[in-house]
């Protein structure tokens, strides 16, 4: 198919792409797609995750990570399911059915670096905390909190 129009090499911008891994530390994020894909094997499934970093450094930058939902390992399945859980917990969403739920979502990710002798350095997150800084508390952590102030007078009560 034509152009109209004659691109030539030394009249287009120059790219500033660099796929080199960001250095350890917490990157305020925005996620921008989320799907699920079936893994390569073809026996289970993953939610692939674009995380936009929009600071506080490196703006612009793109992070993949993946949460494993169904796999024949039942370990890593859970640790997929548990990682999916601190995602949920960090952007205050209670139940999940549908990926576009995470599109959009503002939070914070805790990078480190993994070297291979394939690839080299990359990312791999290994925290997710709320936009404010501080993580939600589990629903666990939550339920012994609140049965510790059960006893207390509710901040209604008359003193």
């Amino acid at each position: 198919m034509q152009l109209n129009e004659e691109f030539t090499l030394d009249t287009l911008p120059k790219g500033t792409t660099n796929f080199e891994a960001l250095p350890v530390g917490w990157y305020d994020v925005v996620i921008t797609q989320a799907e699920v894909k079936d893994t390569k094997a073809g026996n289970g499934q993953y939610i692939k995750v674009r995380y936009d970093v929009s600071g506080p450094t490196h703006q612009g930058r793109v992070i993949f990570g993946n949460f494993n939902i169904r796999n024949p390992n039942p370990k890593a399945e859970e640790i997929g399911r548990q990682q999916l859980g601190e995602l949920m917990s960090s952007i205050g969403v209670s139940r999940v059915n549908d990926t576009d739920q995470l599109i959009g979502a503002n939070l914070k990710i805790k990078l480190a670096i993994r070297s291979s002798e394939q690839y080299g350095d990359q990312n791999d997150i290994k925290g997710w905390a709320s936009a404010g800084g501080a993580s939600i508390p589990k629903v666990s952590e939550t339920s012994t909190s609140a049965a510790a102030t059960s006893k207390a007078s509710p901040p209604w009560a008359k003193k």
